[in-house]
C-alpha cells in the first residue's frame, strides 16, 4: 500500500511553506507569516504554532485575485486602483485554507483557539513581500503559489507551524 498522506510544514523562522505527499516533499513555497512573530493567544496577532488541520477550503472555481471579506467573495477582483481605494485592508485573495488547531491548550479551546481566531492560509497581492513576517496572524502566498496549493491539498490534511 502507498502512502499518499499529505502534510503541510510552515517554517515561521525560514518563512516557508513545504507540501510533503507520502512522506516527500513534492513542493516548497515562500509565505508571509505574522508581523507579530508566533503565539496563540486571541488578538495577539501572531501565527498559531503546532498541529492543525484544513477544516475547509473556500474559494474553488473562483477567478484568481477574488476578494473575500469574512470568508465570502464580495464580487471584487483586486486590481491596483481598488487597493489605492482602500489602503487600509488586509487583502484576502483567490483562496482561502481555513485551519482548525489539533492541540488541547495551544491551538485549540478558550482564547488560544485557531479555528476561532479565523487563521487561513490565502492568496495576497502580488506585490506583497514574502519571506518577510507581515500579516496579521495568517499564513500569505502569492496567488500562483496558492492556487498551485489549493489543487493539490483536502479538507482534513494536516498542518504543522513551526517556529519562534
Amino acid at each position: 500500500m502507498v502512502n499518499r498522506e499529505r502534510l503541510i510544514r510552515v517554517s515561521i523562522p525560514e518563512q516557508r511553506l513545504t507540501l510533503a505527499v507520502g512522506g516527500r516533499t513534492v513542493a516548497r513555497y515562500p509565505v508571509s507569516t505574522a508581523f507579530n512573530g508566533p503565539g496563540e493567544r486571541r488578538g495577539s496577532g501572531c501565527t498559531p504554532r503546532g498541529w492543525h488541520r484544513i477544516r475547509i477550503k473556500i474559494g474553488d472555481g473562483l477567478p484568481p485575485d477574488t476578494v473575500f471579506v469574512g470568508r465570502r467573495p464580495t464580487g471584487e477582483i483586486y486590481n491596483p486602483e481598488l487597493a489605492a481605494r482602500h489602503p487600509e485592508r488586509d487583502w484576502i485573495l483567490t483562496r482561502i485554507l481555513w485551519l482548525t488547531g489539533l492541540e488541547s491548550g495551544c491551538n485549540r479551546g478558550g482564547d488560544r483557539d485557531s479555528l476561532r481566531r479565523f487563521i487561513y492560509i490565502h492568496g495576497c497581492p502580488a506585490t506583497a513581500p514574502m519571506g518577510v513576517p507581515l500579516s496579521h496572524g495568517c499564513i500569505r502566498m502569492h496567488n500562483p503559489a496558492l492556487l498551485a496549493l489549493f489543487e493539490r491539498v483536502a479538507a482534513g490534511d494536516r498542518v504543522f507551524i513551526a517556529g519562534g
